[in-house]
């Protein structure tokens, strides 16, 4: 299993909004970065993702799950961007903010702190896990 991050802007898409897909979950369509396109086609169901709100509040929610494969964008009729679907599977003990992952010394190498504008990213077991421990949430696998 790998890691992720999904960024969503809240008052565009939300965790509750993530959360009210149940089961189903939902395309995470609409992204136009050749890097985050790139990085859903490594995704396999069962990989979880930290859900992200950007812009405002700048912090991770929740855990997301791959619940779909890569296939065509139902965003665009444009053949070159793809994208997976996810669903909620448990909001985080708290909410963590950008400027704790920043002030974290052993997040210092997480993307997000080194790459902040890209939507899709990978996290490393390392990282989920100190996500997990600043939020006061255990890991789940």
């Amino acid at each position: 299993m790998r890691y992720w991050l999904f960024k969503s802007e809240p008052n565009v898409w939300s965790w509750d909004d993530q959360v009210a897909k149940g089961d189903q979950g939902e395309e995470w369509d609409g992204i136009r970065n050749y890097q985050a396109r790139n990085f859903m086609r490594e995704m396999q169901i069962g990989d979880r993702g930290l859900f992200y709100h950007s812009n405002i509040g700048k912090e991770a929610v929740g855990v997301v799950e791959v619940c779909a494969t890569v296939h065509p964008d139902g965003s665009t009729d444009d053949p070159r961007w793809e994208c997976v679907d996810i669903r909620a599977l448990y909001p985080l003990g708290r909410a963590v903010r950008l400027d704790e992952i920043k002030a974290e010394p052993r997040l210092a190498e997480m993307v997000l702190v080194n790459n902040s504008r890209l939507s899709v990213q990978p996290v490393s077991e390392d990282e989920w896990r100190v996500i997990h421990e600043l939020a006061g949430s255990l890991a789940e696998a």
